[in-house]
């Protein structure tokens, strides 16, 4: 008896004839790359060493498309927002060693932030896995333990004919929600041994569905019908999910108030009059949350910058849905639905009962007024000028990456991203570095429209070699670099704190003339002529350097008394 999956299994006479007779001259790394254009990757970024040159090398035979960069950790920043713009596994090809380790803060954020990326290491050759110190180049006892603790699994390839297998395996390891980073390693020996192996075509690696249990969802869907003053935190794990319109769809048909994180900025559109915000490090905000007598919260763990630093104490019952299960009620006791944010709305949107409120605008409305005047008591009008200019030149759907500087807080809070997943930051993990090299990775996914990327003079120098491939690839990001001498967080927080900062201060370059010595268009620029530079450089093709000399300060925090 024949079945219609036997058919399917069977090859192709075109398929037996490649498979029977491969092309000569193939070796370990072709494989690694056939495997990943079969799997449906066109763009790899990274940086070659000597144990990964068969991977480099077999680049060269296959219809990849390879970004590379000048430090490994700048590599993996570009290769998560590749993964945040696309949605789809971003490989990042590495060598041994230090160049694996220098790629960890990277790996960290995308951990954090829940981004697909598919690092693929070289490795010292067999004869030394296992722990034996056989004094290789690059050698480490156990390379693998080292990304263990960071990324979401680990798979270490032994012959050339486990290495489909093993980046299938990572492919929907990374793709599974939660998405994130994961790592392979290939022996040096493995990478450059001749194969005869068959070409690698079409790989079946589709992501597993985290469905949520239905008696959860009945249940929690009962308790959003049923509520006098419910409200909703939105977190990254919507944005990732890509179920933006079916939280918008929730929310207006509970009438329920909604906030996002600073990861989940624009998730919910800013301006909805059911609209929040993201001004969660204020009190105002904090008081309205812990107001709501059901608080559903999607795609969050409620971490210590959603909680406004862990003030945040709710009173009334809270759902949450979370895709990581390290997350689920990591901080408060809830209804934990482990489960996808886009499959747990859908679930939520089928069975919730339809409710209306027409206090929750208004209490909407109060929220935002008294925020704003606390901000205006505090004599900021500098910052809200600075951010208010920023939006205004970047076009609406342009996407934007902010390293860690006292403009990218502010942004968390007040910045209007205009789109769902438009607005990155290194705020997951919170490492230096991100904002330049993450805008390449962008560019790079979509050179259809310009980039921008906001870092501090601090952060700047983490990726100034960044120049180089910006101009190589002729990528359209603006850079806008803050400059204000040093490290001006920690300045203020060391300030506020001692009263004197220790270690802020920095000697920095004369930016634009570095930025032209790398043929990368550069200008000084004033708060009040900040508008009209940002709009013309991201307006003009290929990447730019625009520089605002100005010491910023952050508003008052609300958590320490």
């Amino acid at each position: 008896m024949t079945h219609d999956h036997d058919l399917e299994l069977r090859p192709t006479a075109a398929q037996t004839e490649a498979a029977l007779n491969p092309p000569p001259g193939r070796n370990g790394g072709d494989l690694v790359v056939e495997t990943l254009a079969g799997l449906g990757a066109t763009t790899v970024f990274g940086l070659p060493g000597q144990h990964a040159l068969g991977m480099f090398d077999a680049l060269r035979r296959s219809p990849l498309r390879y970004v590379g960069l000048r430090v490994e950790n700048n590599a993996g920043f570009a290769a998560d927002a590749y993964g945040r713009i696309t949605g789809e596994a971003a490989p990042l090809l590495l060598s041994t060693g230090p160049g694996a380790l220098t790629s960890l803060a990277a790996l960290q954020e995308a951990a954090a932030a829940s981004a697909p990326v598919l690092a693929i290491s070289s490795q010292v050759p067999v004869a030394g896995l296992g722990g034996g110190r056989k004094g290789y180049l690059h050698e480490l006892p156990d390379q693998a333990a080292s990304f263990r603790g960071v990324v979401k699994s680990v798979h270490t390839v032994r012959t050339p004919s486990q290495i489909p297998s093993a980046i299938a395996a990572a492919w929907r390891s990374a793709l599974t929600a939660p998405h994130g980073p994961v790592w392979v390693e290939i022996p040096q020996d493995v990478l450059l041994s001749p194969t005869a192996l068959p070409v690698v075509t079409a790989m079946d690696a589709t992501p597993d569905e985290l469905v949520p249990r239905p008696e959860l969802t009945a249940v929690a869907a009962d308790l959003l019908s049923r509520a006098s003053r419910p409200a909703i935190i939105a977190g990254g794990g919507v944005v990732r999910s890509d179920a933006s319109g079916k939280l918008k769809a929730l929310a207006e048909r509970l009438d329920a108030p909604v906030v996002t994180t600073f990861g989940g900025k624009g998730a919910f559109p800013w301006e909805h009059p059911l609209s929040l915000q993201s001004w969660l490090e204020d009190r105002h905000m904090t008081d309205v949350l812990e107001d709501a007598d059901v608080l559903l919260v999607v795609g969050s763990g409620l971490g210590e910058l959603s909680s406004n630093y862990h003030t945040f104490a709710p009173r009334g019952r809270v759902i949450q849905i979370e895709a990581d299960l390290g997350k689920l009620e990591s901080n408060h006791p809830a209804l934990g639905i482990h489960a996808d944010a886009r499959l747990a709305l859908q679930a939520l949107l089928e069975t919730v009962t339809e409710r209306t409120d027409p206090s929750a605008r208004e209490r909407v409305r109060q929220v935002l007024d008294r925020i704003r005047a606390r901000i205006a008591s505090q004599d900021l009008t500098l910052e809200q000028q600075v951010l208010a200019s920023v939006r205004a030149a970047l076009p609406a759907d342009s996407p934007s990456f902010w390293d860690m500087t006292i403009l990218a807080y502010w942004a968390w809070s007040a910045f209007d991203p205009r789109g769902t997943n438009l607005m990155h930051s290194a705020q997951g993990a919170g490492g230096l570095g991100y904002g330049f090299p993450a805008a390449l990775g962008a560019a790079a996914a979509d050179p259809t429209r310009p980039v921008l990327a906001v870092s501090g003079d601090g952060g700047a120098l983490y990726s100034i070699a960044e120049l180089a491939t910006a101009r190589q690839y002729d990528l359209p990001v603006t850079w806008l670099i803050v400059d204000d001498g040093g490290y001006g967080i920690l300045r203020e927080y060391m300030t506020d704190a001692f009263g004197e900062a220790t270690a802020t201060e920095l000697t920095r370059p004369d930016y634009v003339a570095l930025a032209e010595s790398f043929g990368v268009p550069g200008i000084r620029t004033t708060p009040e002529s900040l508008q009209s530079d940002l709009t013309k450089a991201l307006a003009t093709p290929g990447p730019s350097v625009v520089v605002l000399p100005a010491l910023l300060r952050m508003f008052a925090p609300t958590h320490l008394g």
